[in-house]
């Protein structure tokens, strides 16, 4: 994997990393998994757990001065958090839904956080061994199971039709809004339905257009694949046109974002389609 050299030091041991906390995955995928809810009801596994355990421990074993906020162990007061400069953000399994069910669509995520941005993200995929690298300055790139590394960068224009990533479990009344003021602007559009953080990725490697995101997540679900989306020239912004950031603050949920190539001709319109439903 020369491209991870030639960018970031970490990189290399992030994705690999990345690979053993998938590896402590799949045994517990479509093996009736036992779910228990958290506190704010969401379910959490035998297999997020495991990744949780194999990523802290490799991250402070890379290095022990960068601290690790993971979704499993969020509990760290603000006024610690507050202190940071420089942190890894952490999902060991996003999607966690899409494994209780049996999908593929779910992945190991870990970004390295310098000042509330993403200097790098690695995003996994375990179920095919694929994964996604990049960041801002850095490059992006999609890593095969057998070894074969290819850049991936946004494409521009649409190839055919407008090809707008949804999610297929959580959208909003304004979210709709917004697709029918981009079926205006563009025709039909073409929806790609995919889980997890997977969502960015397909911007990064050109295959769709924009990811408006008008409902709930958390900085653990993009951080990641926003550095992957940056590093392949894409971008990651409020509603109000201010890129997203990942600074310390009391609620782990990010506001409402719209994901699209940074250089894309139909920015400004799409900022304004979202500003007028805020």
């Amino acid at each position: 994997m020369n491209a991870a050299s030639l960018s970031h030091p970490y990189l290399p041991q992030v994705i690999e990393l990345a690979r053993r906390a998938g590896e402590a995955i799949l045994p517990h995928w479509r093996s009736g998994v036992t779910v228990t809810t958290k506190v704010d009801a969401s379910p959490v596994t035998a297999a997020d757990l495991a990744a949780h355990d194999v990523l802290v421990a490799g991250l402070t074993a890379l290095d022990p001065s960068i601290p690790v906020l993971s979704e499993e162990a969020a509990d760290i007061p603000l006024r610690e958090r507050g202190q940071w400069t420089r942190w890894w953000l952490v999902d060991p399994l996003d999607g966690t839904k899409e494994f209780i069910t049996g999908s593929e669509e779910f992945t190991v995520n870990v970004a390295l956080i310098e000042h509330g941005r993403v200097l790098f993200g690695v995003v996994g995929m375990p179920t095919t061994g694929r994964y996604y690298y990049g960041g801002a300055g850095l490059g992006a790139w999609r890593a095969e199971a057998d070894g074969v590394v290819a850049a991936v960068a946004v494409r521009i224009a649409p190839n055919e039709a407008f090809t707008v990533v949804a999610s297929r479990r959580h959208s909003s009344p304004a979210q709709e809004r917004l697709l029918a003021g981009l079926a205006e602007r563009f025709g039909d559009l073409q929806l790609a339905s995919v889980g997890s953080s997977l969502k960015f990725c397909l911007l990064a490697e050109g295959a769709a257009d924009c990811y408006p995101r008008l409902a709930p997540t958390s900085q653990w679900d993009t951080a990641a694949a926003q550095g992957v989306l940056e590093g392949a020239g894409g971008e990651v912004l409020d509603i109000k046109g201010a890129p997203l950031t990942y600074e310390a603050r009391e609620s782990f949920l990010n506001p409402s974002f719209l994901a699209l190539p940074a250089a894309a001709e139909w920015r400004a319109e799409l900022i304004q389609l979202a500003r007028a439903l805020d």
